[in-house]
């Protein structure tokens, strides 16, 4: 297991600029890789080091397939120029001119990067922060474009390909006994859910940027002045805006803790003031409102949670050969992609937006 001692570590915070004496060293995450192979030497390593009269400061270690120092490097541009652009986000420190390092350490070769420590992590979602942060993530997409800013690396909303909320191909994999088992509407299905696809190819001739690519509750914290500020540029790469922003409001609405009581329609105006923070920077065309109905419906009707993940899924009940369970859930989604959700911030209209509750993602 990779380990590192705090003169290593000491040594490390040199070579950036930071000579105060290492008071002491605390893990904040690790990945046992070494769980699945005892010879990997792949490493995720963070820690916090407390430093002798002066800030704390957090150290990344990392050595993982398909992660190279260059894209390491244009994430921490990218996390930097946001940084001196105003955004609340972590200093980023720097070595011979670079953010990354190359070290061997105990027989592991690791990429390196520092940065400032920040506190107040935000682990409930109300509908203050996330209208903060929507107009967080608008600021976040105009520095990216207005610098033309990139990074080589795929992100986790990109509703063209794959993706962390909905599976298409997944539903698709069972075609061929979902579709003899209601020839009708499995084809209703796949024509409803192209046609709602088609209307995002106008966007996808649009520029790429930059985005952070993981606004999440464990990603963002709250200043002492009461500002939003985010971290983690570990799946910051290229996505197209208008996607990332959606994409980015449903999964707030959807995958964080909320207040106890929080229901279907307080979820609804999650949604609501994250679109609506958006807008107050960056706002929105005629074109992405009226392209929203299409683009929602299309990841409600194939919520990954709903056609893989849970116990009673779609795929789940297929591969039990649950076949009045499958009809049903090809009700489900036939249904959810015809009722499409109007677009939440004009003329009052805030509400549920058609999904289950956390942890409950059935849709019954």
């Amino acid at each position: 297991m990779f380990h590192v001692t705090k003169e290593e570590v000491q040594s490390i915070l040199s070579d950036f600029g930071l000579f105060e004496p290492v008071e002491a060293i605390t893990e904040l995450q690790r990945y046992h890789y070494e769980k699945k192979d005892p010879l990997t030497r792949e490493v995720r390593l963070i820690l916090k080091v407390d430093r002798q009269k002066a800030e704390p400061v957090v150290v990344r270690f990392k050595n993982e397939q398909d992660v190279t120092r260059d894209l390491i490097e244009q994430q921490s541009a990218f996390a930097h120029l946001l940084f001196e652009n105003g955004v609340e986000t972590p200093r980023q420190y720097q070595a011979n001119g670079c953010f990354t390092q190359w070290v061997t350490l105990g027989g592991y070769e690791v990429i390196v990067t520092v940065e400032s420590f920040v506190q107040g992590e935000i682990h409930i979602v109300e509908e203050d922060t996330a209208e903060k942060t929507g107009a967080l993530l608008a600021r976040t997409h105009q520095i990216a474009e207005k610098n033309g800013v990139h990074v080589a690396n795929p992100v986790l909303f990109d509703p063209l390909s794959d993706n962390d909320l909905f599976d298409f191909a997944a539903f698709c994999s069972h075609e061929a006994v979902l579709r003899p088992l209601a020839p009708a509407l499995y084809e209703q299905i796949v024509t409803a859910y192209e046609t709602c696809r088609q209307k995002l190819f106008p966007f996808k001739a649009e520029p790429r940027y930059a985005v952070q690519g993981d606004i999440s509750d464990c990603n963002l914290y709250k200043t002492a002045r009461g500002d939003i500020g985010l971290f983690d540029f570990n799946r910051c790469g290229d996505n197209h805006l208008y996607f990332d922003t959606v994409m980015q409001a449903v999964f707030e609405s959807q995958l964080m803790d909320y207040p106890v009581g929080y229901d279907d329609k307080e979820k609804g105006k999650i949604l609501a003031a994250f679109l609506r923070g958006y807008q107050s920077v960056r706002p929105f065309t005629q074109e992405q409102k009226e392209t929203y109905p299409y683009f929602v419906a299309m990841i409600r009707a194939f919520w990954s949670m709903d056609i893989k993940w849970k116990e009673n899924s779609l795929c789940q009940v297929v591969e039990r050969e649950d076949w009045e369970s499958a009809r049903a859930w090809l009700q489900e989604i036939d249904r959810r992609l015809r009722e499409r959700p109007a677009w939440p911030i004009e003329e009052g209209k805030e509400g549920g937006n058609g999904y289950a509750e956390k942890g409950d993602r059935s849709g019954r």
